[in-house]
């Protein structure tokens, strides 16, 4: 079995957009999707459901709270 290594890369805030999927969330806070979706349930990180399947969807502000790091608008 291989490991995938994938590039390292630095995103910046400004360029995320306002809601953002479990995995980017996941990826952002270095936590596994189930996770994200425990912290929803606890009412820690709670979700914007979307369309019929009702995806989960957490605004960018809430996810920027969570780390610690404050917006300037």
């Amino acid at each position: 079995m291989s490991i995938k290594n994938k590039p390292s890369t630095r995103v910046s805030l400004s360029d995320l957009p306002d809601l953002l999927t479990i995995r980017e969330v996941a990826s952002l806070l270095r936590v596994s999707p189930l996770t994200i979706k425990r912290w929803g349930k606890k009412g820690k990180l709670p979700a914007i459901r979307i369309n019929s399947r009702g995806d989960r969807r957490y605004k960018k502000e809430v996810v920027t709270r969570l780390l610690g790091v404050s917006e300037e608008s």
